[in-house]
């Protein structure tokens, strides 16, 4: 729980500038404000915040900011380049401009992640194992760590529900009907330093049932294995810190729900506060927003069929 609000880096708020003003939009490490300063035209540094002015439209904003973007990755500043386009969020999720996926950490703008439990369930339903998988070696951020049978990033234009249909068969080789059957679990806030800058994330969380005897296929290269273990061992390999943040969450968040740990537990309590609210009959509709959840709502969670 400490590693989801870790943050110990010194940072400056990072404000932009759009038609309407001034919007609040993330932060930059003071390690880097020298750095940004060799771009006084588009970025202004203060005592008390970082102040972008890349444009008055949406596109110009992207452009003037891939700029910036290419040199600090040259610069070795930002790292884990994806050539995937992520939305620059304000409060009221509203996106001011598309920047590359890699840059949101450094500049502590709000992602959007989606993790999937896979789990099998005895007879009345219960879970007993779950799908662990590790993340190959060469990955770009979390290399070789314990993850969970599906987790991924929402780039622009797909929602978390989206982006969890597209990961299924990439990362685990399952049909659309298959993954059409996973219910949402917690919407969960991470905050905390990362190596690559601040992961300020909204994390969309999925549980799927599994029959006996399905196991899972990577297909893209970035899973080294998938193992079927028992609730136990998934659980202490998240308290032990061998899973990432992210996939260690979504762990806790699963047995927290399904009642297999006390709810007086002190990460189950931990847990409570990093928990977003929202309503759990919400159905997967479209929306020019997908900050706001597109999920598959359930009153409870589903039994395995």
């Amino acid at each position: 729980m400490q590693a989801a609000l870790h943050t110990r880096t010194l940072r400056h708020p990072l404000h932009l500038h759009i038609a309407q003003g001034w919007v609040a939009i993330g932060s930059v490490a003071e390690a880097h404000l020298g750095a940004l300063a060799a771009w006084p035209e588009w970025v202004q540094i203060s005592a008390g915040a970082v102040q972008l002015r890349l444009g008055d439209d949406h596109d110009t904003r992207s452009a003037h900011w891939a700029t910036l973007n290419a040199e600090l990755r040259a610069q070795g500043l930002i790292v884990a380049w994806r050539d995937e386009p992520y939305g620059v969020w304000d409060a009221h999720g509203v996106s001011h401009a598309t920047i590359e996926r890699a840059a949101a950490r450094f500049w502590g703008t709000l992602t959007l992640g989606t993790h999937c439990n896979g789990y099998v369930a005895d007879e009345r339903g219960q879970p007993t194992h779950l799908w662990v998988a590790k993340r190959s070696l060469n990955k770009p951020t979390d290399p070789g760590r314990l993850d969970n049978l599906i987790g991924g990033g929402v780039p622009l234009g797909q929602s978390p529900w989206e982006a969890l249909q597209r990961e299924a068969f990439e990362e685990a080789g399952l049909a659309p009907e298959e993954i059409a059957r996973a219910t949402p679990g917690s919407v969960i806030e991470l905050h905390c330093d990362v190596p690559e800058g601040l992961q300020r994330e909204h994390l969309h969380v999925f549980d799927l049932c599994l029959a006996p005897g399905r196991t899972p296929v990577n297909q893209d290269g970035e899973v080294a294995w998938h193992q079927c273990w028992p609730v136990a061992d998934a659980l202490a390999a998240a308290a032990q810190g061998q899973m990432t943040v992210d996939a260690a969450l979504a762990t806790l968040d699963f047995a927290v729900r399904w009642g297999l740990i006390d709810p007086k537990d002190p990460a189950a309590e931990a847990l409570k506060s990093l928990v977003r609210a929202r309503n759990p009959l919400e159905r997967p509709i479209r929306r020019s927003s997908p900050l706001k959840a597109d999920l598959q709502g359930h009153e409870r969670p589903g039994r395995c069929t």
